[in-house]
């Protein structure tokens, strides 16, 4: 498994999106967008884990700079989380 951040993205924008997007990849675990706690709303920002960590990085590479609802993907592996 590979987690790989999404940046800047559209607020529109919906996991079942982000999934299409990357399943042309590789296999999508799981699709994650990160909102606001107090409004709800999107943070511009997503999460998307992929099964195998080759196709991870063939996804990150090749989506990076390309456009989702007008607006130029950021993709990277994710920092793990420190408690």
């Amino acid at each position: 498994m590979k987690n790989l951040y999404v940046g800047n993205l559209a607020f529109s924008t919906t996991e079942q999106e982000l999934r299409t997007l990357f399943e042309t990849h590789g296999v999508v675990e799981r699709v994650s967008i990160v909102t606001d706690p107090q409004t709800g709303r999107p943070r511009g920002f997503a999460f998307v884990e992929m099964t195998n960590p080759a196709e991870a990085d063939k996804a990150s590479a090749a989506l990076t700079g390309t456009s989702l609802g007008g607006r130029a993907l950021k993709v990277n592996a994710a920092k793990e989380r420190v408690q």
